[in-house]
């Protein structure tokens, strides 16, 4: 690994961490629209949706840096459970209704790439129809080692998962699908797809988001032991390096001593 990543640690999530949250992502819409006129997104779940909509729905200054043009915008999952879209265990329909759904009715609505219904039961042909989504977008016209998202936007679990990647399990070890399939995730539902640590580490911005003390112990593990080494939050680290940027609260970040900032804007 080069530089390490950015840890960010803000007093209050709303009156703080969002505002700059919102800067961070707005820069990285900025810079994908001069490279393609086009911002590919991954997200995944938890409670990441709802920080965005606070970030993303705020009322903009009125600089053109500031304005969230939702109409160039191409979301995908970073992963997603194999049930129905509107099942409560989706995270879809998570974002739909901590995010999307709350978007002004006069902006244009995001492009939202979704996993197909058609054949829920098997997880690894999921896989397979979603990674055939992301060839015809990222592969149109060329043959490509790797889809390059503009920005993957994460959680952190507290056994330090992010995505459907979970410590110790094989799909880690995975270096050539893009998308993969999990039928015995250590969290339920057990079937799931999710992107591979290549296609993570190769976007051109990871954003990390982990707010509340219930995350102080892994952050500590992630990034001051030896032991938490092998978690796949440090993997993304170690393989994304300045790329990574980790937005915590201070409860988040209580007892972690590597270097913090506070600002972003």
């Amino acid at each position: 690994m080069g530089r390490p990543p950015n840890l960010y640690s803000f007093r209050d999530v709303d009156r703080d961490l969002a505002p700059n949250l919102r800067r961070y992502v707005l820069d990285q819409q900025n810079e994908a629209f001069k490279r393609h006129d086009v911002f590919r997104v991954a997200i995944s779940g938890g409670s990441l949706p709802k920080t965005l909509a606070k970030a993303l729905l705020a009322p903009p200054n009125g600089s053109d840096e500031d304005k969230v043009d939702f109409s160039k915008w191409e979301i995908f999952y970073a992963d997603e459970r194999c049930v129905p879209l509107d099942h409560e265990d989706s995270n879809h329909r998570l974002v739909q209704e901590e995010w999307l759904n709350k978007i002004p009715k006069d902006m244009v609505q995001p492009k939202v790439y979704t996993i197909s219904e058609a054949n829920l039961d098997d997880a690894q042909e999921t896989a397979d129809e979603y990674e055939q989504k992301l060839v015809a977008v990222f592969a149109a016209r060329d043959s490509v080692k790797l889809p390059l998202f503009d920005l993957i936007l994460l959680g952190c679990g507290p056994d330090g998962h992010t995505c459907s990647l979970f410590p110790d399990h094989p799909l880690l070890r995975e270096q050539d699908a893009w998308i993969l399939s999990i039928s015995d995730s250590p969290k339920p539902p057990a079937k799931r797809i999710t992107l591979s640590l290549p296609v993570v580490v190769a976007a051109a911005k990871v954003g990390f988001v982990a707010t509340g003390g219930g995350k102080k112990d892994v952050l500590k593990k992630i990034f001051e032991t030896e032991e938490g080494s092998k978690l796949p939050c440090v993997l993304v680290n170690e393989g994304a390096g300045e790329k990574v940027s980790w937005f915590c609260d201070q409860a988040a970040t209580e007892g972690v001593s590597f270097p913090k900032r506070s600002s972003v804007i």
